[in-house]
């Protein structure tokens, strides 16, 4: 199997779209991925928080958390087009590998919502802990993972009959799940516990904890939250929350081999499709940082809207 990652290096440099939901400021700030300039800034709805992008681009989806549904737009004009049925306060959801269905953790009912996104319509409702939020899918579809960040667990979900066959014990206040581009090895963070777990998926099993320390910074500072995976494995990133930094870890053998300083209180991450860059959103001092991959490095930051939440990037 080839590794996505050096697939992606063989990608002709270009300009992608990147999409910031902010949180306070009810609004989508748009950027362009070449000159890393605000280009537009279109209104979000009510509390927008949770992104992601169409596996064809067409199609950006956004969790609007106090209306209660996940508004659609069409990336070519940036306008709405409709909605879909979420539940109560959609906070992170993610796609099927195909495009269709999307996982939709609702964290104020304790369900994560499976909806049709081309038909529109609400296919299945699956009871998990309490307050679930990240979400995070095998790459063959068949597993979607989330995280209850009061259970304290991740739930494995069946794909197909939409029922939790496993459960893995975490730390405190799990935030986000990320699989490996081979499925070998699931990333979970843990806010509250300052670790991140790293799970066996097929075994159900944590072969390692991830813990982090800063020189001069309180524990209870390093606050694990959004997880990103290069796509050969060897580079891990964990945003780190009110400790102003971004975790990397070495993907093959899960030590921490440097932190780098980027805005106040980094929250969500997204590689651009080459994952040349990795875009970072903090939400305290309202920018976003780009980290340069092969580098290693945060070469810029951005202004964009009040308190940047998430974050994603166009797939072309």
């Amino acid at each position: 199997m080839i590794a996505f990652g050096a697939l992606a290096y063989a990608h002709t440099a270009g300009a992608y779209t990147v999409y910031v939901t902010n949180e306070k400021g009810n609004t989508i700030s748009v950027l362009d991925s070449e000159t890393w300039e605000v280009t537009k800034t279109i209104p979000g709805g009510q509390r927008p928080r949770g992104i992601t992008v169409s596996h064809d681009g067409k199609e950006l989806y956004v969790c609007a958390s106090d209306d209660d549904t996940v508004r659609v737009f069409d990336t070519a004009t940036l306008k709405q087009t409709h909605t879909l049925p979420s539940g109560p306060d959609p906070e992170l959801f993610i796609l099927h590998p195909s495009g269709n269905p999307l996982y939709i953790a609702n964290e104020d009912d304790n369900i994560v919502t499976v909806v049709d996104v081309e038909k529109h319509t609400m296919i299945a409702e699956v009871p998990v802990g309490v307050e679930p939020e990240g979400m995070g899918i095998s790459p063959d579809g068949k597993v979607v993972v989330n995280t209850s960040e009061t259970t304290n667990m991740a739930h494995f979900i069946n794909t197909d009959t939409y029922e939790i066959f496993q459960n893995v014990l975490v730390d405190q206040r799990p935030r986000f799940a990320q699989f490996t581009a081979d499925g070998a090895k699931l990333y979970v963070s843990a806010e509250i516990g300052g670790t991140v777990s790293v799970i066996d998926p097929a075994a159900g099993t944590i072969t390692k904890k991830i813990s982090f320390q800063v020189p001069g910074m309180a524990p209870e500072a390093l606050q694990p939250v959004g997880v990103r995976v290069t796509g050969d494995g060897k580079k891990v990133f964990v945003a780190l929350g009110p400790a102003n930094r971004v975790a990397v870890i070495d993907g093959d053998t899960d030590e921490v081999v440097e932190y780098l300083l980027v805005g106040q209180r980094v929250w969500q991450m997204a590689f651009t499709p080459d994952e040349k860059f990795l875009i970072t959103t903090n939400g305290n001092s309202n920018d976003v940082s780009i980290i340069d991959v092969e580098s290693v490095k945060v070469i810029k930051s951005v202004q964009v809207g009040e308190q940047p939440w998430g974050v994603a990037v166009s797939p072309n």
